[in-house]
């Protein structure tokens, strides 16, 4: 059965071509608001305005994730590996959600996020990987 939720999940926003469907931003904004919000700031506007330099412990602040840094320039592939395994690994902290978050989580994520940024932005990104 959550085989069946998830591939029905993931077929029907891939049918939105561009335009994320309803619940699947609204289980997106969800998650993230219970899981990222924290260190990504609510619609992902981000907690810091320098992103880009480590702080005094030299590690990098979370970036803003609403399209004004540089999350729309990944693929898929890549931003759903980022969720798995954090941040760690690229001078951030943070924590890998692989096993705390259903496949169909980190999608509506995904959907969450893309349904943030500016339309310019969304069709870039559409034009690239979708």
């Amino acid at each position: 059965m959550k085989k069946i939720l998830l591939l029905s999940v993931l077929f029907l926003s891939a049918c939105f071509d561009g335009e994320e469907a309803p619940k699947t931003v609204e289980l997106g904004e969800s998650v993230f608001a219970k899981n990222c919000a924290s260190c990504h700031g609510k619609a992902a506007v981000g907690l810091s305005k320098n992103w880009k330099k480590t702080l005094p412990n030299g590690k990098y602040p979370a970036p803003p994730l609403n399209g004004s840094a540089h999350t729309w320039h990944h693929s898929p592939k890549t931003l759903l590996s980022s969720i798995d395994n954090g941040g760690v690994k690229l001078g951030g902290w943070m924590p890998g959600f692989k096993g705390k978050l259903s496949a169909a989580e980190k999608q509506a994520i995904l959907d969450y996020l893309h349904s943030l940024w500016p339309k310019d932005i969304q069709q870039k990104y559409d034009a690239r990987f979708k």
